[in-house]
């Protein structure tokens, strides 16, 4: 075998082991050239793991990426040649995510800056919320305005849908949540009060524990966070430590409920009773944002991007159904380790936790000139994203919190930013007005999307891949294609 790949007799030659991520081996080591492509690389790979279908895989050597050839990425480290090489190779997504290039629609409706955008879980409907005190749902097919959905009497500062997609929750700055019917644009149940303050994130239960998707947590300038039961309409518990503004709540696929604040601590919850298990110290001021590992596959639920189609429809099967399904999805993404926590805040710093294990960090990042804004898992968690008021955007191992780049373009503050499905790409809206497509392999900017007329605050990629939304300040809710 070895020999079929090199004609040149005179080209060095190094003994190689592929490894997974685990670090087991697969097969036994054998020779390359040292001058291998990630191609070839590819074909004995994939003809050791013996698979009905050749999976693209990307390949790494002491944690380089093997882009050109191995011989290239090995030209910065010493190697000692009598030793075995390790390789280490890692599936890729199967199916690609294209980069949006044009604006297909501006949509306008909204008569005060557009908050928040955000994709049902199939990428079938889109929410916004905006200073105007309304959420409106958009259609797809047509690219047009839907449903106003009036409620609220302030400005609406959060949303969330449920990952079944049958349900958006909205929250505003009087305190006040609404549940939402994307299908009429209709209030479901009562309007949910308990909040002294205003409501500054949602989080639904994920759909694998639960796929009637019946709970819903919401955390408030008020220092409390709240679980609702929202078939009831009411609140199930109030969970009160925080003795400042809480920012963020995310809700984990394990069974426990994060909670970051402005006190500089973050907060582990058990969800089942409500028992705060320990806080996570380390930040020097505010915590602003935190993202798990697990966020894209809870946020997706049973519904799988490699499998979508043109036109966007619900999941269908029974409850059980979509509930094994979700369970497989994440277990998968999870893996063997629980779930990974990173944190972003004022202090310019990330930390990277294993918060169901240890209140120590796994990993101190630091880099940023200024706050820290938003912070996402790619969506097959090996890569963490930063956005910050610095400018730029950073890259870091998903794993270990190293450091990998910085993508710089934008001219002002990055605000949000959203992951392509597959994980290559990352789309990026900032104060200049501009959105951004980067690809996070080359780690360089894809492509430059002018074409809102103030600062871009929001911005999401659909799960299945065929669309980006931004909205901001001009008002103007904006649809960007491939």
């Amino acid at each position: 075998m070895a020999a079929s790949m090199s004609p040149d007799e005179d080209v060095q030659r190094l003994l190689i082991q592929f490894r997974d991520e685990a670090g087991e081996s697969l097969g036994s080591p054998f020779d390359v050239p040292v001058n291998i492509t990630p191609d070839k690389l590819q074909l004995v790979c994939n003809a050791l793991l013996q698979k009905d279908e050749p999976v693209p895989l990307a390949f790494f050597v002491h944690d380089a990426e093997i882009v050109a050839s191995l011989e290239k990425t090995l030209a910065g480290q010493t190697v000692e040649t009598e030793k075995v090489l390790d390789i280490i190779y890692q599936p890729q997504a199967v199916f690609r995510v294209r980069a949006v290039t044009r604006c297909t629609s501006s949509l306008e409706g909204h008569t005060e800056a557009v908050i928040s955008v955000a994709f049902s879980p199939t990428g079938k409907y889109l929410a916004s919320g905006s200073g105007d005190t309304t959420v409106r749902f958009w259609d797809l097919s047509t690219e047009t305005p839907q449903f106003t959905a009036k409620g609220h009497r302030h400005w609406v500062l959060s949303i969330a849908w449920s990952p079944d997609g049958k349900k958006l929750a909205s929250g505003c700055k009087n305190s006040q949540i609404f549940l939402w019917d994307p299908a009429t644009g209709n209030q479901i149940g009562r309007v949910l009060t308990g909040h002294s303050k205003w409501i500054t994130c949602l989080c639904w239960e994920p759909l694998h524990i639960n796929p009637e998707c019946r709970y819903l947590a919401s955390a408030s300038k008020d220092g409390s966070i709240r679980i609702w039961d929202t078939l009831m309409g009411r609140c199930d518990k109030i969970l009160t430590s925080h003795t400042q503004s809480v920012t963020c709540v995310k809700w984990g696929g394990d069974g426990l409920l994060y909670s970051s604040s402005q006190d500089r601590t973050i907060k582990v919850w058990r969800s089942q009773d409500g028992v705060l298990c320990r806080t996570l110290q380390g930040h020097a001021h505010w915590v602003n944002t935190m993202a798990l590992s697990t966020d894209y596959v809870l946020r997706t639920g049973a519904f799988e991007p490699a499998e979508a189609t043109i036109n966007p429809q619900d999941v269908s099967g029974s409850l059980a159904e979509l509930k094994d399904k979700a369970q497989q999805r994440y277990d998968q993404v999870r893996g063997q380790e629980p779930e990974r926590l990173v944190s972003g805040s004022d202090d310019f710093t990330l930390f990277l936790w294993r918060p169901a294990e240890d209140k120590k960090p796994l990993e101190r990042m630091t880099g940023h000139q200024a706050l820290i804004n938003q912070v996402l898992f790619s969506p097959d968690s090996r890569i963490i994203a930063s956005a910050s008021f610095d400018k730029s955007i950073k890259l870091w191992d998903g794993r270990t919190g190293k450091y990998l780049t910085s993508l710089r373009g934008h001219v002002s503050a990055v605000y949000q930013i959203a992951w392509s499905a597959d994980s290559r790409l990352l789309v990026s809206g900032s104060s200049d007005s501009t959105l951004k497509v980067w690809d996070a392999k080359m780690k360089k900017l894809a492509i430059d999307l002018p074409g809102h007329a103030d600062e871009v605050y929001a911005t999401d990629w659909s799960p299945d891949g065929q669309r980006v939304a931004s909205g901001g300040k001009d008002k103007c809710l904006r649809i960007w294609r491939r």
